[in-house]
């Protein structure tokens, strides 16, 4: 796994983890890479100092560290989005597709579904698995 320091064309700036160094740069190229504030797909590295743990003793697991920064992720996206349900896939596509104005959204989607929705071009990602179950915040 490797953490980056990621900025969106907006400059809203946010951390993200890849299982390898090329994983980044295909999801980037892709498009599958979602700035968390606004949603835009345009990310770039941003420049980062390197973590240095001083002993093994006081440093948290790499597991730690990935399932508290996924538990982050999950609350910022329930704090901050729109929760829309198994209504996800059609309202991202009503935002892409210009019918609805463009708003923060998560919901449910089989793997098929967004498997198609990344094929088309859709914005979106999978959510990190959930630390502790929470309920959403809103149901539109």
């Amino acid at each position: 796994m490797i953490r980056y320091a990621l900025v969106c064309e907006n400059g809203d700036e946010f951390e993200a983890w890849f299982g390898s160094i090329a994983d980044f740069d295909v999801q980037a190229e892709k498009g599958q890479i979602g700035c968390p504030v606004c949603g835009d797909a345009r990310v770039r590295k941003a420049p980062m100092a390197p973590a240095i743990a001083k002993s093994k003793d006081t440093a948290p697991s790499e597991r730690a560290v990935a399932m508290a920064m996924a538990h982050k992720v999950r609350e910022h996206v329930r704090d901050h989005f729109d929760y829309v349900g198994e209504r996800f896939p059609e309202e991202a596509r009503k935002m892409h597709d210009g019918e609805t104005e463009e708003r923060p959204i998560w919901g449910e989607a089989t793997p098929e579904q967004a498997k198609a929705m990344m094929e088309e071009g859709l914005p979106v990602a999978p959510l990190p698995p959930e630390v502790a179950p929470a309920p959403p915040k809103k149901v539109n």
